[in-house]
């Protein structure tokens, strides 16, 4: 019988999980290798089954991906707990999940200080990465926090979206590579690339 090995998680977080995390979530389930990891957000106020905001999902479809689906749902115990890493829009929602859970500190960190910690950090697992991440956690770039873009201008919600897509694709092209998969695009739905 084949061993089954359980998938590394990422749960990617902001307010009401109808903006800034539903793209992450989109944009990192796409370019992950889904053999090996699985995607999930929530907000720390979030609404309940709520559609993606509009405006969000328009800047998802310029991107090249299908936000068809999408559904917030609220932050809890159980998905910080079972998440081997945490992607947080601001250190304030950092800070919130840490209030579900005080032990996902050494896990949870800013989209922004992530990323720019993912390619000086050596690691050779996911794992090995995020902990070494935490150690060196201060030395990631000022900019930690992504801008809210709800009810804001189309100029700042693709500001943000672009911002968000530059970080998720640092990400996940690191993560690939720590299980060997080439490339940052491996397909899962929703947010699967449009054809």
């Amino acid at each position: 019988m084949a061993e089954v090995t359980r998938r590394f998680t990422v749960l990617a977080v902001c307010t009401a999980n109808i903006c800034r995390s539903p793209i992450m979530e989109v944009l990192l389930r796409s370019r992950l290798d889904p053999r090996h990891f699985e995607v999930a957000s929530a907000g720390v106020r979030g609404w309940d089954r709520s559609p993606m905001d509009a405006m969000a999902a328009m800047e998802l479809m310029r991107l090249g991906h299908d936000p068809t689906g999408f559904e917030s749902h609220p932050i809890d115990g159980y998905l910080v707990g079972s998440a081997n890493l945490v992607l947080t829009a601001t250190r304030e929602h950092r800070s919130a999940v840490l209030e579900h859970s005080p032990l996902a500190l050494r896990r949870s960190f800013t989209l922004l200080e992530f990323a720019d910690l993912v390619d000086t950090v050596d690691a050779d697992s996911p794992p090995a990465l995020v902990a070494e991440a935490a150690r060196l956690r201060g030395s990631a770039g000022s900019v930690l926090d992504i801008q809210d873009p709800y009810r804001r201008s189309p100029q700042v919600h693709r500001d943000t979206a672009d911002e968000i897509d530059r970080a998720c694709s640092t990400i996940a092209a690191r993560l690939n590579a720590l299980v060997g998969v080439g490339g940052s695009s491996a397909g899962g739905a929703p947010g699967a690339a449009l054809p």
